[in-house]
C-alpha cells in the first residue's frame, strides 16, 4: 500500500514539472483520503494547493492553504511554490505576459541613466560619487565596490556589474574623473557628499543630525531616489512612520525598477500595520530580483499571518484582523490589480548606506528583523536623542518641499533633468581632460590601480622605463604584467560627447602617426642585434626601454615587423639586414619580454636614422635573381649536390649538438619543389647558415647576394672547409 501511495506521489510531482496542474491537484486529492498523520495531510495539502494555484484556480487554492495552515503554522518551505508563484505574476503581468528578466540594454535605458545619463552608477542607479575605475575600465561609486565586497567573500574578486569581469583590486578613487564630475555636477556631487555625512552620523545614532544632512541633500538633489529611500529609513528610526512610507513612495515612483525602494516602502507599511499591501511590495522586489533574501524572508512571515486561522488570541501587529479575514478573500484582485506599472529597466537592488550599528537596522536594509509586535518594532528604532525635533513647520521648509499631499513629483525635477547636460556643454574646458604626460587630450584613457588617469600609449611609455606610477609613483609590477590596459570608459564616453571637435582632431593626429610608423620602407624600426634570415625562428630578449617601446609600436600598427642588422662601429648598422616578424610576446612583472620572431625578406639599407631613441632606417627589399633554360639546369645540379653536402654535415654532427640545433632552430627543412619559388630562395640554405658555425660578419654577404648560384657556391665552399677540419 505504502509503494502504491509513493508512485502516485511520484506521478503527481511529474504532473506538476509537466504543468498538467489539475491532474496533479486530483491526485493529491486522493492521496489525502488516506492520510491520517497530520503532518502528512498538511505536505499534501500544501502541495495540492501548488497545483491549483498555478493551475489558475487561485481562490481555491487559497481555501486550501488556509485549512493547511489549522493544522500547524506554514513554514518557508511551504510557502515557496507560492511566493514564486506571486512574484511570477507580477513580472508576466508587468512585461506583457515574458518572465524573462531585463537585460543590461534595457536597464541602461531606465530613469537613472537618463537622469544621470552621463555620470551614473551601475549598482546604485544614481549618480556617480567618489567614481573608482576597474581594471576592465567601467566606473562604480567606491562604496558601492566596498559594499558589494563586504556582503561577499573578501577573498574573492566582486565581478564588475557591466562585463562580469572578476580583476582583484584596491578601490582608488579616479582622482580625474573625480574632479570632472565635481565640476560639472556640482549640485549632484553637493548632495551625494551631505548623504556621506549622514550615513556617518546614523552609524553612530545621531538621527537628528543624519535626517537634518538628508534634508539638505534632498533639497540639492530633489531627483535622487537614494535620498528619498535613506531617508525613508532614519524616518523609520524616528519611528515617523507616516514620513517614512512618503520617502519610500518617492523613491518607488523615481525609480520604479528599483528592487530597494520596494522593501522601504514594504518595511514602512508593516510598521503602519497595512499587512496586504506591505506582501504586495514585497512581491514586486521579487518579481525584480527574484534573489532578494530579505523580501523572501518578510513574504514568507506576512503569507503565513495572512493564511493563519482565526483565533482569540489576535497577534498585536493587526490591528484590524477583520481586514486581514477580509484579504483572504480578495487577496486574488490585489495581487492582480494594476495600481502601479512597472517598466522594469533594471533588476539589481543597490546597497544605499552602511550602519556600524549592530541593533540598528541598516540603511541598506540587510540587517533588519521585523517583530511580530509594532511596538517591539518600533523599541528596536527608537533610541535616546540629545535634542528635540522641531517643528513640523521647520520640517517642511527643511525636507518637505519635495512633495505634497498628492505626492506629486517635485517641481524642480524639469530644470535638473533638462539643463545638466547644456550646464555641462557650457563649462567644460578641454585642459580638465589632458594627459598629464603628453598635455595633449586624453587619446584612449586608461586608469591605473592607484587612481590616476593617463593616455595608453603615454603611460605605457613611462612603464618602459620605471614600473611605477608616473604622478604618485606606487609600484606597478602586477598591473604591469597583466597589460590589461582596459580604457576608461566613462572617460572616453564624456570625450566623444562633450568634445567631439577635439577628439576628431587628437584621432587625426594619432592616425598620421599610425600611418608613419606602418609604413614599411620608410623609417622602418630596426633592433641592432645580430644575424636573421628568411624562414628561421630568431626567439629574442627585450630589456631596454627604446625596444619594449619599437616592439609595442610594431604591434599597435598591425605590422607585426622591424628590421634586424648587425652593429657597425661606423654607421651604427649594418647596410644589410633581415625583416622579422613578430609571432608571440610573453611579459614579465619587471617589464621585460620574450618575442618570438621568424624572418621574413631581406633588405639594404638606403638611409640610416634614428627614432625615440631606437634606430631607423628607410630600406629595399632584395630578391634572388631568376635564371632560365641551361642556367638553371645548372643551377639545379648544384643545389642538389651542395643540399646532400649539408645532409651528410648536419648528420656527422654529435646527437647532443644536433638536438640543441634542432631544439632552436627546428630541423632541417627539404628541397623546395620549385628552386626558384621563393624571392629568398631555398629556406634551407638560411636555416643551414643560421647553424654553421660562423662569425655574423661571415655570414652578412650571404644575406646581400642576390644570386642563388653565388650563394650555393659559397655555403660548398664552407662545407668543404668543415669537413677538412674534421678530418684533421
Amino acid at each position: 500500500m505504502g509503494m502504491k501511495c509513493d508512485g502516485m506521489l511520484q506521478l503527481a510531482a511529474q504532473a506538476f514539472r509537466a504543468k498538467n496542474f489539475d491532474l496533479a491537484a486530483e491526485i493529491y486529492e486522493c492521496q489525502l483520503a488516506g492520510a491520517g498523520d497530520p503532518r502528512s495531510r498538511q505536505e499534501l495539502m500544501v502541495k495540492r494547493a501548488d497545483a491549483l494555484a498555478f493551475g489558475g484556480k487561485f481562490t481555491e487554492a487559497f481555501d486550501v492553504y488556509r485549512q493547511a495552515s489549522e493544522i500547524d503554522r506554514l513554514r518557508p518551505v511551504h510557502l515557496a511554490n507560492l511566493l514564486d508563484y506571486l512574484s511570477d505574476r507580477i513580472r508576466r503581468r508587468d512585461r506583457g505576459g515574458q518572465s524573462r528578466p531585463a537585460g543590461p540594454a534595457e536597464a541602461a535605458e531606465g530613469a537613472a541613466g537618463r537622469r544621470y545619463q552621463d555620470a551614473w552608477c551601475r549598482i546604485c542607479l544614481s549618480f556617480l560619487f567618489e567614481p573608482v575605475t576597474l581594471t576592465c575600465g567601467h566606473c562604480f561609486c567606491k562604496k558601492c565596490l566596498e559594499r558589494e565586497r563586504k556582503d561577499k567573500d573578501k577573498e574573492r574578486p566582486v565581478p564588475c556589474k557591466e562585463c562580469g569581469d572578476s580583476s582583484v583590486q584596491s578601490y582608488r578613487v579616479n582622482v580625474v574623473l573625480s574632479s570632472l564630475l565635481a565640476k560639472w555636477f556640482p549640485r549632484l556631487h553637493e548632495a551625494g557628499r551631505l548623504r556621506r555625512e549622514g550615513n556617518g552620523l546614523y552609524a553612530e545614532r545621531r538621527m537628528e543630525a543624519a535626517l537634518d544632512k538628508y534634508d539638505q541633500a534632498i533639497l540639492t538633489a530633489p531627483m535622487d531616489h537614494i535620498l528619498f529611500s535613506n531617508r525613508s529609513q532614519i524616518h523609520s528610526s524616528l519611528r515617523h512612520y507616516d514620513k517614512a512610507l512618503r520617502d519610500a513612495e518617492m523613491a518607488c515612483r523615481l525609480m520604479p525598477h528599483w528592487p530597494k525602494g520596494h522593501v522601504r516602502k514594504a518595511q514602512a507599511l508593516v510598521s503602519l500595520g497595512r499587512t496586504e499591501e506591505a506582501l504586495r511590495e514585497y512581491l514586486v522586489c521579487l518579481s525584480l530580483e527574484p534573489d532578494c533574501r530579505l523580501a523572501k524572508m518578510e513574504a514568507y512571515k506576512l503569507l503565513s499571518d495572512l493564511l493563519a486561522p482565526v483565533t482569540d488570541q489576535v497577534p498585536e501587529h493587526i490591528s484590524d484582523y477583520t481586514n486581514i479575514l477580509s484579504s483572504r478573500v480578495h487577496i486574488k484582485s490585489t495581487i492582480n490589480a494594476p495600481s502601479q506599472r512597472f517598466s522594469l529597466d533594471h533588476l539589481s537592488a543597490e546597497p544605499s548606506l552602511l550602519s556600524t550599528s549592530p541593533p540598528l537596522e541598516t540603511l541598506d536594509g540587510r540587517q533588519v528583523k521585523h517583530q511580530g509586535n509594532v511596538e517591539a518594532r518600533r523599541s528596536e528604532h527608537c533610541f535616546p536623542l540629545k535634542r528635540k525635533r522641531g517643528s513640523p513647520e521647520k520640517e517642511a521648509e527643511q525636507g518637505g518641499q519635495e512633495w505634497n499631499d498628492n505626492h506629486k513629483r517635485p517641481k524642480s525635477e524639469p530644470t535638473e533633468v533638462t539643463k545638466v547636460n547644456s550646464v555641462v556643454g557650457d563649462i567644460l574646458d578641454p585642459a580638465d581632460v589632458e594627459c598629464s604626460l603628453c598635455m595633449r587630450l586624453f587619446y584612449e584613457p586608461v586608469t591605473t590601480p592607484c587612481g590616476h588617469t593617463f593616455c595608453l600609449q603615454c603611460l605605457e611609455r613611462c612603464l618602459d622605463h620605471n614600473p611605477k606610477c608616473p604622478l604618485c609613483k606606487e609600484e606597478l609590477s602586477e598591473y604591469l604584467v597583466q597589460r590589461q590596459y582596459c580604457k576608461t570608459v566613462l572617460m572616453e564616453n564624456l570625450i566623444s560627447k562633450y568634445l567631439p571637435s577635439e577628439l576628431t582632431e587628437r584621432q587625426k593626429i594619432h592616425q598620421e602617426e599610425m600611418a608613419e610608423f606602418s609604413n614599411l620602407n620608410k623609417n622602418v624600426p630596426i633592433f641592432v642585434c645580430t644575424m636573421a634570415f628568411p624562414t628561421v625562428p630568431c626567439p629574442l630578449h627585450i630589456f631596454e626601454p627604446c625596444y619594449r617601446l619599437m616592439i609595442r609600436r610594431c604591434m599597435e600598427t598591425g605590422t607585426n615587423c622591424f628590421g634586424m642588422c648587425l652593429g657597425d662601429d661606423l654607421k651604427g648598422f649594418a647596410d644589410y639586414g633581415c625583416l622579422l616578424e613578430i609571432r608571440d610576446v610573453k611579459f614579465f612583472s619587471d617589464g621585460r619580454s620574450v618575442v618570438d620572431t621568424i624572418g621574413r625578406r631581406r633588405f639594404k639599407v638606403i638611409q640610416h636614422s634614428e627614432r625615440d631613441g631606437y634606430n631607423t632606417a628607410d630600406i629595399e627589399y632584395l630578391e634572388d635573381i631568376k635564371v632560365e633554360g641551361v642556367a638553371e639546369r645548372e643551377l639545379q645540379s648544384l643545389h642538389d649536390a651542395v643540399y646532400d653536402q649539408a645532409l651528410v654535415w648536419v648528420n656527422s654532427l654529435k646527437a647532443e649538438q644536433k638536438e640543441r640545433i634542432e631544439g632552436h632552430f627546428g630541423p632541417m627543412p627539404d628541397k623546395d619543389p620549385e628552386l626558384q619559388a621563393s624571392p629568398n630562395g631555398p629556406s634551407w640554405c638560411w636555416w643551414l647558415l643560421a647553424v654553421l658555425p660562423l662569425e655574423g660578419r661571415a655570414q652578412l654577404p650571404f644575406l646581400a647576394l642576390t644570386s642563388l648560384k653565388d650563394r650555393l657556391s659559397g655555403i660548398r665552399k664552407v662545407l668543404l672547409f668543415m669537413a677538412q677540419s674534421q678530418h684533421r
